[in-house]
């Protein structure tokens, strides 16, 4: 599996797998960072992951795929933020296995309810890198 940054032709892929207007997900690629995971076949790609960063801490804003692609993906944020010494932070859409099992896999605390969208409930996770190196 390979991790690439995402181009503006890979937004059909990713509504896809977001379940979105390719429209937004072109969007998504202008207006955040996103990566995406590839298998190295034709199949292409397999998940990707969206971020940003405001007030000290870095927001997975999206992600998808399997639980290996999302824990791959996962890495990239979680970089990022260790090297700024950020937090970082996600919302899981209730129902979401395989995002839920990466999340948890990579060390992120469920740290209660999130919001609902589109009427579906999601949990809060956090995931502090700079206190786990004390």
């Amino acid at each position: 599996m390979e991790i690439r940054d995402a181009v503006e032709a890979d937004a059909g892929r990713l509504a896809d797998l977001a379940d979105s207007p390719p429209d937004v997900m072109r969007n998504l690629v202008h207006d955040r960072t996103v990566r995406v995971a590839t298998d190295g076949t034709t199949e292409g790609i397999v998940g990707f992951v969206s971020y940003d960063a405001k007030r000290g801490t870095v927001h997975v804003t999206q992600l998808a795929g399997s639980t290996d692609a999302c824990e791959r993906l996962l890495d990239e944020p979680i970089s990022f933020a260790e090297r700024e010494r950020m937090d970082v932070e996600l919302l899981v859409p209730d129902g979401e296995s395989a995002v839920e099992a990466a999340v948890e896999a990579t060390g992120f605390t469920r740290t209660g309810q999130g919001p609902r969208f589109e009427g579906k409930p999601t949990v809060r996770y956090r995931l502090e890198p700079s206190r786990a190196e004390q």
